[in-house]
């Protein structure tokens, strides 16, 4: 999987970030970073983590009680979700916190945002394993709206 950096040399975004500020050529960047960035697609993160968690996509659409048929469209690239069914999607495939945040990334949506009260609770959810009725659960207890 190209995504998967070498996580020891891999450049946080807050070095990348200082780095473009200090930068006096944009080409010199880009050369010098060329493997800090996202270069794979939703699809083929998505079957990667499949294939590493050793799921079928049945697994993933009973999980994230999702239809069979979307879900095959998701992981074949024919269907791009929402940010909510993309996260339903985390749960159908078992992902962490980090491992969900990495996907929303690559997607191109914005990650869970701990200052959203809605966001708190489903990285809370995801740290705690929950599954996605239990998450739901959650987010209906605390008035806010369901995955």
């Amino acid at each position: 999987m190209q995504l998967q950096l070498d996580e020891a040399a891999a450049k946080t975004t807050n070095e990348l970030n200082h780095e473009i500020y200090a930068a006096t050529d944009i080409d010199d960047y880009l050369t010098d970073n060329k493997s800090s960035f996202l270069s794979e697609t939703l699809t083929e993160h998505l079957n990667g983590l499949l294939a590493r968690k050793n799921l079928t996509r049945a697994d993933v659409a009973r999980r994230a009680q999702l239809e069979k048929s979307y879900i095959y469209q998701i992981f074949s690239g024919k269907r791009f979700p929402s940010r909510d069914k993309l996260i339903s999607v985390a749960f159908g495939l078992n992902l962490s916190a980090d491992e969900t945040q990495t996907m929303l990334k690559v997607s191109g949506y914005k990650e869970l945002y701990a200052r959203s009260r809605r966001d708190a609770v489903i990285l809370f959810a995801l740290r705690q394993n929950n599954t996605l009725l239990e998450t739901n659960e959650m987010l209906y207890k605390h008035g806010l709206e369901l995955l």
